[in-house]
C-alpha cells in the first residue's frame, strides 16, 4: 500500500509552517485537513497502522492539491507527490458507487483521451447553450434533480466558441521575422474545444517573438487531470504518448498556456521513473516544457506593443505559482504593455477552488474558495481579473457571476495579443 512514498513523507519535520498557507485548513481549522496532517494519514496508510476509512478519504480528498505548502516547507517535502499517491490508493481501494464510476469513466478514460469524441461533446454543448435549451433547463429548475455531479458541472459550462475557432492550428506555423527558436505548442485537451482562441492567441504571441511553432496533430490529453484524480496508470499512459508525439517534433521547447498540465508535465520525469522505456526520455522531455509567461519573459517582448487602457488585478494560478515556481513573469510581461495598469491582488496565490476536478467533486469547499477569492477581486476595484490557467477563469468566473459582478475574466496571452492586434472591443479601464 503506498508504496514509495517513505523518503517523502520522512522529509516532514512537523514544524507547521504550512498550517497557515494551506486554504483548507485556514477554513476548517482542523488538523488533519492541513498538509502536515495528511502527511502522518499517508505515512500511517504507507505503515500499515491505519485502514482506508470512510473519515481518512474524506481528509484526503479534501486537499486541493495546490501545492502552497511546497512552497513555504523548510524541508522540501514533496507534498504533490504525495498527495498524488494517495489519491491513487483511494481509487484503488475505494472507487466508489456505480455512478460515480460511470462519470469517471466517461470523462476520464472516454472523453478525455480522444479529441474526436471532446469535438462531438462540444457541438452538442454549445447547441444546448445556443438553443435556449439552456435557459429552459435553469428556468424550470431540473438542475436540481439531476443525479451525482452534474449539477455542479453545468454551472460552471463556460460558453462554448463557434467551431471554427475549435478547428485544429496549422501544422507548422513560420516564425514572424528572424527564426529564434522552435516551439511545440500544447493544445490540450479540454482547453482545445473550451478555449480554443486562447491557443490562436498563444500562438500569434509566439511567431511574433520569433519562434517557429509546431503543432503536432496527434497530440491530446496530457494527462494531468488524471493524476489529480488518482488515475495514475491512465495518467503514465497518456504521458508516454505525450513524449512520443513531441519528440518527434524538431521543437527546442514545449509551451503551455494552461499551468496544470504545465505543472504535470514538468513532473514526467517522477511520474515515469520506474518505466526503463521511458525513465530518460520523460525527464529529457520535461526539462523541454515552459510555461508561455516563463517563454516569453526571458527576454523583453518584441515589439511594436499598441497601448491597452487596462486596470487589472492578476491571479496566480497553484500550479504556476507553486507547481512551477512562476510568481513574476506574469506581472513582468504585464508591465511591458502600454497602458496596463496593475493592482495587485490580497491572497492572490491562494486556490480559487477549480484545482483540477475539485470544483466538481468537492463542491461545497470549492464555493467556499471561490466566494473568499471573490471578495478579494472585488476589493481591488479592478474590472478585469487577469490569469493563466483555463480552470481558474471558469471558476472565477462563475463565481463573478453568481456575485452579479461583471469583471471580466482574461488569460494573460489575451491581454498581450491585445496589444499585438490592435483589434477587439477593449475593457473600461
Amino acid at each position: 500500500m503506498l508504496e514509495g512514498v517513505d523518503e517523502g513523507v520522512n522529509k516532514c519535520i512537523h514544524c507547521g509552517l504550512c498550517l497557515a498557507y494551506c486554504p483548507t485548513y485556514s477554513e476548517l481549522g482542523t488538523e488533519m485537513d492541513s498538509p502536515r496532517g495528511r502527511i502522518y494519514l499517508i505515512k500511517s496508510l504507507a505503515e500499515g497502522r491505519i485502514a482506508l476509512t470512510d473519515s481518512v478519504v474524506e481528509h484526503l480528498s479534501l486537499c486541493l492539491d495546490c501545492r502552497a505548502c511546497e512552497t513555504v516547507c523548510p524541508s522540501g517535502v514533496p507534498y504533490g507527490q504525495l498527495i498524488e499517491a494517495a489519491k491513487a490508493e483511494i481509487e484503488r481501494q475505494r472507487p466508489g458507487g456505480p455512478l460515480r464510476r460511470l462519470f469517471r469513466w466517461l470523462n476520464l478514460d472516454l472523453l478525455l483521451p480522444s479529441p474526436r469524441l471532446l469535438g462531438i461533446a462540444a457541438s452538442a454543448l454549445r447547441f444546448y447553450q445556443r438553443s435556449g435549451l439552456q435557459r429552459l433547463v435553469r428556468a424550470t429548475g431540473l438542475l436540481r434533480v439531476l443525479p451525482g455531479m452534474l449539477p455542479a458541472w453545468e454551472a460552471l459550462l463556460p460558453d462554448l466558441p463557434p467551431a471554427h475557432e475549435r478547428e485544429p492550428l496549422p501544422e507548422v506555423i513560420p516564425a514572424d521575422g528572424v527564426r529564434r527558436v522552435r516551439a511545440g505548442l500544447l493544445t490540450g485537451c479540454v482547453q482545445a474545444i473550451v478555449f480554443g482562441p486562447h491557443n490562436r492567441a498563444t500562438a500569434r504571441i509566439l511567431t511574433l517573438n520569433g519562434a517557429e511553432v509546431h503543432v503536432p496533430p496527434a497530440q491530446g490529453c496530457c494527462g494531468a487531470l488524471h493524476a489529480h484524480a488518482g488515475e495514475r496508470a491512465r495518467a503514465q499512459e497518456l504521458a508516454r504518448r505525450t513524449i512520443d508525439v513531441f519528440e518527434a517534433a524538431p521543437v527546442d521547447a514545449v509551451v503551455v498556456n494552461a499551468s496544470g498540465c504545465g505543472a504535470h508535465m514538468k513532473a514526467y520525469g517522477h511520474l515515469l521513473k520506474d518505466d526503463p522505456a521511458y525513465a530518460e526520455r520523460a525527464l529529457a522531455f520535461s526539462l523541454k516544457v515552459q510555461d508561455i509567461a516563463e517563454f516569453l519573459a526571458r527576454e523583453p517582448l518584441r515589439g511594436p506593443l499598441t497601448p491597452v487602457p487596462l486596470t487589472c488585478t492578476y491571479h496566480d494560478p497553484c500550479h504556476v505559482v507553486h507547481g512551477q515556481k512562476i510568481r513574476s513573469q506574469p506581472r513582468q510581461l504585464l508591465s511591458q504593455i502600454p497602458g496596463v495598469k496593475l493592482v495587485e491582488l490580497n491572497e492572490a496565490d491562494w486556490c480559487c477552488g477549480s484545482a483540477g476536478i475539485y470544483n466538481l467533486t468537492q463542491p461545497e469547499m470549492a464555493t467556499r474558495l471561490q466566494e473568499r477569492k471573490g471578495r478579494n477581486i472585488l476589493a481591488t476595484g479592478a474590472p478585469v481579473v487577469v490569469t493563466a490557467n483555463p480552470g481558474c477563469i471558469i471558476q472565477i468566473a462563475q463565481g463573478l457571476r453568481a456575485k452579479g459582478s461583471a469583471i471580466k475574466v482574461l488569460h494573460l496571452v489575451e491581454v498581450l495579443d491585445r496589444a499585438y492586434r490592435r483589434a477587439g472591443p477593449q475593457p473600461e479601464a
